[in-house]
């Protein structure tokens, strides 16, 4: 039961993740004058890829919005594992530690690259994670 409600906390976390992620670089102001150059920048410099015309800043929003739409299955998925936990299942052990792994590249570049926030919550949803998959019971059988 404690694995099922650490995996339903972690969806939550990740909810506020993607709702954080997005407002955030959505809503970004960059306060130095050059800095807002560069900004402005991506959004009239265009090029050509695969016969369509794109600017820098629609891809910098489309891997932003890529980024919310992963947050967003992560928390569907860990809600998941919190129901596979609650029924006893076997694989969520494997899927749980496979989350893990998964985790750690994010919370490593948030390291390297991003401020407290985004450090802060991809550590906590790394250790929710892994504390909610040791906790799950390895030898119980999922229910018909």
């Amino acid at each position: 039961m404690k694995s099922m409600i650490l995996f339903r906390i972690t969806a939550i976390a990740f909810v506020f993740f993607a709702l954080g992620h997005t407002v955030g670089f959505l809503s970004f102001k960059p306060q130095a004058q050059e800095a807002e150059a560069v900004r402005v920048a991506m959004d009239t410099v265009h090029f050509e890829a695969q016969g369509k015309i794109f600017s820098y800043g629609g891809w910098y929003r489309g891997f932003g919005l890529t980024a919310t739409a992963s947050m967003v299955f992560e928390a569907f998925f860990a809600w998941y594992l919190g129901a596979m936990a609650r029924r006893g299942s076997r694989d969520v052990r494997a899927l749980g530690w496979a989350f893990f792994i998964w985790q750690l590249p994010g919370l490593t570049l948030s390291w390297i690259y991003f401020g407290v926030a985004p450090i802060v919550l991809s550590a906590l949803v790394v250790v929710l994670i892994g504390t909610a998959t040791s906790l799950t019971n390895s030898k119980r059988t999922a229910t018909a």
